[in-house]
Formats: structure tokens, sequence, C-alpha cells
């Protein structure tokens, strides 16, 4: 009984006394609240007495804060943001040892508070709703890894997820934003009237030449030859035919008292068989 008893304390001394570092964490251990330099992979440690392991996730954090945005104009905007960071492996020890292990609270939220503030001042409320959010973030984030590179934090990204402007600026931007596109739709309908012109134009154009080319091309002769071909033509017809013409064309030609001729149409008869 004893022998058990005694079994199952020196167990229970050998579990509290181990510490597991997980997947995408570096455990390093604290003796006495002295840091030990010697950082610990994933896997199962003793830690011994008087003895703690801090472990240190390394992966991407995603850190969720609202904050108070003032703009150039003068207007606070209410806005919820996401900090994407990581700890530097090779600076995990110096971060311990420097800021502690609330990093979060001492280092990366106040330097986020007092960036954002600073970046948000340069720019219009009405930027926050339209290409220049990605001019922000970036801005943000190149300005906070200034400040927490050489601490051991790397920044990745923030992100503007949400923004609550004032009712009357939201109207104003929609407004402006709707006249922006009236004005794009009505530049869109005079280039298409305007090309619809040029096409009518150029038609014209072609029709004049058209006509103009034929014109030069009607003399005696090319008349004189086409009449022969519609005589063929009627030739070909197996009806009976009475054509009356002056053996020219077929057309009656009279000259009038001013001798100038005038062109009637030919009386043309058929009879049936």
């Amino acid at each position: 009984m004893i022998r058990h008893l005694l079994v199952c304390i020196t167990a229970a001394v050998f579990l509290t006394g181990c510490a597991v570092v997980r997947q995408n964490e570096l455990g390093v251990k604290r003796r006495n609240g002295v840091v030990n330099e010697n950082v610990k992979e994933p896997g199962m440690y003793g830690v011994g007495p008087f003895a703690r392991m801090i472990k240190i996730p390394v992966s991407t954090i995603n850190l969720a804060i609202n904050a108070d945005l003032p703009t150039k104009e003068g207007l606070t905007v209410m806005s919820e943001m996401s900090i994407l960071y990581r700890v530097d492996r090779q600076k995990a020890v110096e971060l311990l040892k420097n800021v502690g292990e609330n990093y979060e609270g001492v280092l990366i939220q106040p330097v986020f508070r007092s960036v954002v503030r600073d970046v948000s001042a340069r720019f219009m409320a009405k930027d926050l709703h339209t290409a220049e959010r990605a001019t922000i973030e970036k801005t943000i984030q190149q300005d906070m890894d200034k400040y927490l590179a050489k601490r051991g934090i790397i920044v990745e990204g923030v992100l503007l997820k949400s923004v609550n402007l004032p009712k009357e600026l939201t109207m104003a931007i929609e407004e402006r934003l709707r006249a922006e596109q009236e004005a794009f739709r009505m530049q869109f309908v005079l280039d298409r009237e305007r090309q619809e012109a040029e096409r009518k134009k150029i038609e014209a154009e072609g029709i004049r030449d058209a006509q103009s080319i034929i014109s030069q091309g009607l003399n005696p002769l090319l008349i004189q030859w086409r009449s022969i071909e519609a005589f063929k033509e009627l030739s070909k017809s197996p009806n009976a035919k009475v054509i009356i013409t002056d053996g020219k064309s077929p057309m009656l030609i009279q000259p009038t008292a001013e001798t100038q001729p005038v062109v009637q149409p030919a009386a043309t008869r058929t009879l049936k068989n």
C-alpha cells in the first residue's frame, strides 16, 4: 500500500514537472525569475522545481482592435481593425527579457493606436471607402513595422474591416458617387452619338462617291449597249409583244419647241397567246 502511494506521488511530481511545447510554439524556461537563453522547439520537456516553461506562439496572430480614427477634415470615425503579426524566432528570448509575456498590451497596442491616429489624420473620411483604403492599411503596417521589427515582432498586415461614418457624411459621399456615375454615363452616351454621327457621315460620303462614279460612266454608248441587252432579254420571252421605239432605245424621244428632248417611256403592249 505504501509502495503504491509512493509510486503515485512520484508520478504526480514527474508529470507536474513536465511541459509540452506544441507545434507553432517556442518554449523558454524561466527559473527563479531568470529567462534561460536556450529556446525549446516543439516537444515534451522536464521543467523541474521552481521553474516554468513560457510558451510563445510563432504562427500568425490576428489581434482585433476597435479604434477611433481622426480624419483630415476633423471628423472622428469608428472603425474595427485587425493586426496580423508574428514573433520573430530569433528574437523571442530578447522579447521576453525586454518586454515580458504581455507584449501585446505593453508594445503592440500602444504603437498601433499612436500610428493609426497619425496616419488617418492625413486622409479624408471619404478615403476610407475608396481605393485609398489600401494605401491607409499599407502605411499603417509600414509605420508599425519601423517600431516593432527591431523588438522581435513582425507585422504582416493591417486590415481595416469596417468603418462607421457619420450618417450625413455617408449620404454626401453616396450622392457624390451617384453624380460621378451619372457623369460617366452621359460621357458614354455622348461618345456613342459622336461615333454614330461619324458613321452616318462616312456612309453618306460613300453613297455620294458611288453616285458620282455611276454618273460619270453613263455615256451614250453605254446606254445604247444597255438598250441592246434589254431587247435581247425581251426577245427571250415566249409571249407576243409590240414595242415602239426610235431604233436606238426602248424609249420614244420627241423634240420640243425649245429643242430640248423630252424622254417618255415607250408604249409596250403584251399579247397573250
